[in-house]
């Protein structure tokens, strides 16, 4: 028997743990037992007999992420060694130097020190490259590897050396880790007249005290009568921060979300738990894609209850809830346990991960089997595919060669070369990339010999592969040479095609290295069209109140 093999039994044998067929108690129980005596012999009988020496750990690991692969990618064993992680996940802390790290070649360089904290505040800049970390080297390791090196205990000292761009000298830095603790409002600030904004990144524990303190401080020093909340790309969290950011703006009691599952425990009715601090203010969230989770119970309950309007696109549709068990020796089982369903009655999650097609692919929920609901005014909305705002705006960018600048690191390294010449920049309210600037960076592009490989040149390629074997390439040579033509991508025109995406990103990165993330949301805020939508509809004849008593979605583009 081949190792492949044996692994795929293993993993094979671990996956009957997740089956149960059986309808009584006892019949699942008996299973249960007896694919766990099976799955032990098996392993005891590779212990004694296998030619090769075994690592027990990474095997059963294997065995368990294959098992819980088939469920859902939520339900996922975290072993002792990850722990810090779920710290983080559930509270945005851990302790550090306060600084992002990447790849940049075979180097392992600081992405992005965080305004305020121990790298920043004592230099440390992006780009820099980790050379050694408390005397050991970090050549050759991973990011994980070197950001576990940099991690410890609050208060203990960190040695680190590095090398600069355009500096001959490595540096050497000493300072005390500290406990990081990431601020789930990214940025806040009164945009308009008597209109607030908050971008809320996740939803850590601290989520609703933050967000409840800068709109309070908004009120108190602006008197702000609106407020648009900005949860794009944030992926959600803790499900009682959103329940009581929802009871900011209702009243004390409401139900907000329910969550249903297998086990008893699972079925529980949220309630706001406070009497609200912002009844009266007007509310208009901001939505993407990659809104995920809590974010959805926010906007779709404030949808449901008609408590404001929801703008942007359409959701994830993530409608499943998680529960983190300890199942010993250090480790924990964050599981899948429940869905939830929103004050409509409505659950909005968009793939059935129990109904898997015959290649274990899944998809998501078509529109046609979806269900209408009613909101408290009457409103039609859907269940089965994310939350559709209230407000539909639609992103206009394509895949183009600005993406592709952007994932060979081109603006990063681009970037840190540009900040030893420009020691100060305009502020991110003010800044505008100059057309020397542009210039320098295309040329920098092309003494750095950039290429690239579009998706339709890939399928290209695979087209004239199935015309060949199927002898087709001859009859069709003129048409698949003509296409060829037009399919290739040409770098220089191309630059010159899509300058507005590329100036986007590059002033992005530039914006980033002086002003850090803050600056970098007030220069994309400049732009930004579901904020200019937003503001429209909170004008006198802005029609917010109009779509809140029982309209139809408005499209914006």
């Amino acid at each position: 028997m081949s190792k492949k093999t044996i692994f795929s039994t293993i993993i094979l044998l671990s996956s009957l743990l997740s089956v149960s067929g059986a309808s009584k108690p006892e019949q699942r129980t008996f299973r249960i037992s007896k694919n766990m005596t099976i799955f032990n012999s098996v392993l005891r009988e590779l212990d004694l007999f296998y030619v090769d020496t075994l690592n027990y750990d990474k095997m059963v690991k294997t065995s368990i992420d294959n098992m819980l692969e088939k469920l859902d990618p939520y339900t996922v064993y975290l072993p002792e060694e990850e722990t810090d992680d779920l710290t983080f996940m559930t509270t945005g802390e851990y302790a550090g130097i306060g600084a992002m790290i990447m790849k940049s070649g075979s180097d392992v360089c600081v992405s992005e020190p965080y305004e305020g904290m121990p790298a920043q505040r004592n230099g440390i800049r992006a780009g820099d490259v980790l050379q050694e970390i408390d005397g050991k080297k970090v050549t050759g390791k991973t990011v994980n590897e070197v950001s576990l090196m940099l991690k410890g205990t609050p208060g203990t000292q960190i040695k680190i050396k590095l090398k600069r761009p355009g500096e001959k000298n490595i540096i050497e830095k000493s300072f005390i880790r500290e406990k990081i603790q990431i601020n789930p409002v990214k940025y806040y600030a009164v945009i308009s007249d008597k209109v607030g904004y908050v971008m809320l990144s996740e939803f850590t524990d601290r989520a609703a005290i933050e967000l409840k303190a800068v709109v309070n401080e908004m009120v108190h020093k602006n008197q702000i009568e609106s407020l648009v909340l900005d949860i794009r790309n944030n992926g959600g969290g803790l499900i009682d921060e959103a329940i009581k950011i929802v009871g900011y703006f209702v009243p004390k009691g409401t139900e907000v979300v329910t969550t249903k599952g297998k086990n008893k425990e699972a079925y529980r009715t949220y309630k706001t738990p406070t009497e609200p601090i912002f009844q009266q203010m007007k509310l208009l969230i901001l939505t993407n894609r990659s809104s995920a989770s809590a974010s959805e119970i926010v906007a779709g309950s404030v949808q449901d209850l008609d408590r404001g309007i929801i703008i942007g696109e359409r959701t994830f549709g993530k409608g499943l809830v998680q529960n983190i068990r300890p199942i010993g020796f250090g480790g924990n089982l964050k599981v899948t346990t429940a869905k939830y369903y929103i004050p409509s009655g409505r659950c909005i999650q968009a793939i059935d991960y129990s109904h898997r097609n015959d290649d274990g692919s899944v998809g998501h929920i078509p529109d046609s089997l979806t269900s209408e609901f009613k909101t408290r005014n009457g409103r039609v909305v859907r269940d089965g595919g994310g939350i559709i705002p209230d407000t539909m705006t639609k992103d206009d960018r394509k895949l183009n060669i600005a993406y592709y600048i952007f994932a060979q690191n081109l603006y990063f390294e681009f970037v840190t070369q540009y900040v030893l010449k420009h020691p100060i920049i305009a502020s991110p309210i003010d800044f505008k990339l100059s057309d020397d600037d542009y210039k320098a960076f295309t040329d920098y592009l092309i003494s750095k010999k950039f290429t690239y490989t579009t998706q339709t040149e890939k399928y290209y390629k695979e087209l004239l592969e199935i015309a060949q074997y199927e002898g087709l390439d001859v009859r069709a040579k003129d048409e698949f040479t003509a296409l060829k033509a037009k399919l290739m991508p040409e770098v220089s025109k191309s630059l010159e095609e899509n300058k507005a995406d590329i100036t986007e990103l590059l002033s992005l990165e530039i914006i980033k290295r002086y002003y850090y993330q803050k600056g970098e949301i007030k220069y994309s805020l400049r732009t930004d069209k579901d904020l200019k939508v937003a503001l429209d509809l909170l004008k006198p004849k802005g029609r917010y109140d109009l779509i809140l008593s029982g309209r139809k979605a408005v499209n914006s583009k």
